[in-house]
């Protein structure tokens, strides 16, 4: 297949478009309509692009259309293509104005009860004509959000299996379990507490089967103790603290979400000791790809914050 003569003169960004609008939309009417063209447009098109590649790249039924292999590989290709297309023209405005523009961010329910606010918060007082977009999620989910390019970086853990081989990740510090109860807690007041001495209580605890939930299973082990039977299950911050606030509860936090939300959340970190090692949390972007020129401030930005927290783990 020659460049030249197949590929060079015969497919245009257009083609790529319209083929992505059928595979999003799920139909050819649909993507005609959504973009505003004839039907037999976008047909044409399509079939112009078969006829160029020589290989059928929608499999066609009477529930609509869906990418053949062949598309498939052309619609991740085309993604790319669009992708770096709005990261240039981000940066010739960013080239104009470096501090402006939009920046796409994907962390977790913890960081984005606390460090990213913070983050933006700083950010926002130095740049105000930035605009955010925030997207929450388990780290999976962000990293194939990342992958595909609908964010532009992720805060999250950053070590270990779940970080492939094409994300660079920048540490910004350790991760650390808190025992926290309401302010009006009977445990608040007290100077020094064991968690065996909190066994009893009625807990509301982070599903397991999550890494948060997972940790706090391996302190009460580490401890000689089995987990207590949790009166709530839940993952939801904002559940935790209407709960906690009527001071009967004990739960278990980040770190870091008392660190930068502490004046205003109804809750109280007890002075007990956790075993359990700290996870590293940083800054995750995708390799090989032009970066939103904003994504360095961000960092920047970050890594200042991080330090009222603790220094960064060391890798290895």
């Amino acid at each position: 297949m020659q460049w030249t003569d197949r590929i060079g003169r015969r497919v245009k960004l257009r083609d790529l478009h319209i083929l992505l609008a059928v595979a999003e939309c799920g139909s050819i009417s649909k993507a005609a309509k959504h973009l505003a063209i004839s039907h037999p447009v976008v047909s044409k098109t399509i079939s112009d692009l078969e006829h160029t590649f020589a290989v059928p790249l929608l499999d066609r039924t009477s529930r609509g259309a869906e990418p053949t292999v062949f598309g498939r590989a052309l619609l991740d290709c085309g993604t790319a293509v669009f992708d770096e297309l709005r990261q240039g023209v981000r940066r010739i405005s960013g080239l104009a104005d470096p501090t402006a523009g939009e920046l796409r961010i994907g962390s977790t329910e913890p960081l984005m009860a606390g460090l990213i606010p913070a983050v933006i918060g700083r950010l926002t007082h130095r740049y105000p004509k930035i605009v955010f977009h925030a997207v929450q999620g388990e780290v999976p989910m962000l990293e194939r959000a990342l992958r595909e390019r609908t964010i532009d970086l992720v805060v999250g853990r950053t070590l270990g299996p779940a970080l492939d081989e094409d994300f660079d990740a920048q540490v910004l510090f350790a991760e650390r379990l808190v025992v926290v109860a309401g302010r009006q807690s009977q445990w608040a007041r007290r100077r020094k507490i064991k968690l065996a001495e909190l066994i009893d209580e009625p807990w509301i605890i982070i599903p397991s089967d999550s890494v948060p939930g997972s940790l706090v299973v391996d302190a009460f082990h580490a401890s000689g103790l089995e987990v207590p039977c949790a009166r709530v299950l839940t993952h939801s911050i904002p559940l935790r603290n209407s709960l906690l606030a009527t001071g009967r509860f004990i739960s278990v936090f980040a770190g870091s979400v008392l660190e930068f939300g502490a004046s205003h959340l109804p809750v109280k970190a007890l002075p007990v000791e956790l075993p359990v090692k700290s996870r590293p949390v940083g800054i995750i972007t995708l390799k090989n790809r032009t970066q939103n020129p904003l994504i360095p401030l961000f960092a920047d930005s970050a890594r200042e914050v991080a330090r009222t927290i603790a220094a960064p783990p060391q890798r290895g």
